[in-house]
Order: structure tokens, then C-alpha cells, then sequence
């Protein structure tokens, strides 16, 4: 069965779109069908958050500043990150919807658009990653993202700053995930959050994994950040 716009609570949409206007208004769009979303106005910020996985589908302006469209979607593609790319542009030429599939975008969406097949394109998109989006899964632990429940031996609910934190380092698959970019994602840009905040959640996530049984332990490294250790491996 499909993934339904009722269905995407705790899913995330990047938006790259550096004319506020219509930025602001797709964030309603989307925020009122149910989805979490950002806004970044240009497509090297664009790119870096991407890069991190924790994205479900990137809505992206073709003609971004500092990074075009082709440029970020080749990027993304290039680093293997499989996350869907809706690209949004004005440019109708044929040529233009060719290069932009051949650079990695799932979908072409000219401008202007009707908002109905815009919610349509992305149910679609949604729909071919299958019931894989809905779970993260690392050593014997899995994430569910619809339920924020992390189970390994039992489970256990997450507050919503714990599921956070821990998607972004499930999703990285035992790389490092530095301190600043938790507090970026998971907090916000201008949220006031320090480093004590993140090592207090990161204190939690322990202690819940801990008690259901978890192999995974979160490790830190000095500068480079926390990632996910298997114990045994």
C-alpha cells in the first residue's frame, strides 16, 4: 500500500527555493498536509544538508544561488544519497527537464504549478521508497519513523528531540555526526541551544538503549562528533 499525505507525520522536506514569497508558501502547503519541513535559500546550504540523509524528499529551485539545481542534485547523487529530488523550475525547455533527470532528479515540476499535482508528485515519489521509509535500522536496533519507537530486544517511545537526534545518527550509519550540526538540525539555526543540550539528550538515548537492549552504544570523538558503534563488531 502507499504512502498517504495522512501518513507523513515525522517525515522531512527540504525546500531550496531562494524567492521567499513562494518559499514561505510551499511551508504552509506542506506543514498543513502533514509533513516536517525546512527552508535553506541556496544551494550550497542546500547541498550540506542533504548530504546528511536526514531528508525524506528535496524540493529544490532549479536556478538556486551559489549552487545551481543540476549542480546540487549531481552532488547529492554522487555522494550515493538516495533521497527522492523534486526539482521546481520556470525553465520549460526540454532540454532543461532532460539535464535535470540526467543529473538525478525523480521529477521535473514547472512553474506556476498547481498545488493539488505538487502534493500528488510527492505522494508519488513517497510511494516508490515503499515501506522503507517508514524504519531505520542499525545492529539489532530499528527506528520506526512513523511511531518514534526504538526497538531492539523491547522497545521504547522517544520524546521528539530524542527521535531527532537519534534518526540523524541512525541514518549515518556509524559515521560521525558533529555536535553543531545535531544542534543546527535538531534545534534550529537560532534556537539559543547549546552543547549542554545536545549532551543531555545524548545522555537519554543511552539510557534508553541500555534498557531495551540495545548492541549499539553512541560513542564521541573529540572534534569530529558522535556516531553509532555495534558492540562485538
Amino acid at each position: 500500500r502507499g504512502v498517504s499525505l495522512s501518513r507523513v507525520i515525522h517525515m522531512k522536506i527540504l525546500i531550496i527555493e531562494d524567492e521567499a514569497l513562494l518559499a514561505d508558501s510551499l511551508r504552509t502547503l506542506l506543514g498543513r498536509a502533514g509533513f516536517e519541513v525546512e527552508v535553506v535559500s541556496d544551494g550550497d546550504s542546500g547541498a550540506e544538508y542533504a548530504l546528511t540523509g536526514i531528508c525524506d524528499l528535496l524540493l529544490l529551485d532549479v536556478m538556486a544561488p551559489r549552487l545551481d539545481g543540476f549542480s546540487l542534485a549531481r552532488r547529492v547523487r554522487a555522494e550515493r544519497v538516495t533521497t527522492p529530488i523534486l526539482m521546481l523550475t520556470a525553465r520549460a525547455d526540454v532540454r532543461d527537464r532532460i539535464e535535470g533527470l540526467n543529473a538525478g532528479a525523480d521529477y521535473y515540476l514547472t512553474k506556476p504549478f498547481d498545488n493539488r499535482e505538487l502534493l500528488a508528485c510527492i505522494n508519488a515519489l513517497l510511494r516508490r521508497q515503499g515501506s522503507q521509509i517508514y524504519v531505520l535500522s542499525y545492529g539489532n536496533t530499528s527506528l520506526d519513523l512513523s511511531g518514534c519507537t526504538l526497538s531492539a530486544e523491547s522497545s521504547v517511545r522517544l520524546s521528539s528531540r530524542e527521535f531527532d537526534v537519534m534518526r540523524l545518527l541512525m541514518q549515518a550509519a556509524g559515521r560521525s555526526v558533529r555536535k553543531g550540526t545535531l544542534l543546527t538540525r535538531v534545534w534550529g539555526f537560532d534556537s539559543g541551544a547549546g552543547d549542554n543540550n545536545v549532551e543531555v539528550y545524548i545522555g537519554f538515548l543511552r539510557k534508553k538503549l541500555r534498557a531495551i537492549g540495545s548492541n549499539l552504544s553512541i560513542e564521541v570523538i573529540r572534534l569530529m562528533g558522535y556516531h553509532l558503534e555495534v558492540r562485538g563488531d
